[in-house]
């Protein structure tokens, strides 16, 4: 790539509908994380004007949502970044949100086969007392 593509490459701007199209978002949801704090687009007179920046912080918006991450969690990784511009802060901080996503999703999936054992000895208990109710002679 040459230099005069990769300047162009990092001056591309984006409506807030490509980005929506993009993402298969709303406009609202984009203009929600405006709200948030995690977007800030430049202002053109009354339109917004988003950057790659803005481009690759919704894609991690989007993948830190997929992981099952608050917002407010999402912000404070993106907020690392920019305020240290040092990634290995940023890294490690993420290692620990994925280390506690983990945990609360093992957590999850041990409740859920509780629960599933408790529905499977229901279901039996039921099947059986329907069986019994149906030989001849019980009434």
């Amino acid at each position: 790539m040459n230099r005069n593509a990769i300047a162009q490459s990092s001056r591309a701007t984006y409506t807030i509908s490509d980005l929506a199209h993009e993402f298969a978002l709303t406009t609202r949801a984009i203009r929600f994380y405006e709200d948030c704090g995690l977007l800030a687009p430049e202002r053109r007179k009354r339109a917004r004007v988003y950057g790659e920046r803005e481009r690759v912080r919704l894609k991690l918006i989007l993948r830190g949502k997929r992981l099952g991450l608050a917002l407010s969690e999402i912000g404070e990784l993106l907020d690392l970044y920019e305020v240290r511009r040092n990634e290995r802060a940023q890294l490690t901080a993420f290692l620990a949100l994925l280390a506690e996503r983990r945990t609360r999703l093992l957590q999850q999936r041990e409740d859920i086969e509780v629960v599933l054992a408790e529905i499977d000895g229901i279901e039996r208990e039921c099947r059986r007392r329907l069986k019994a109710e149906a030989k001849p002679g019980h009434d």
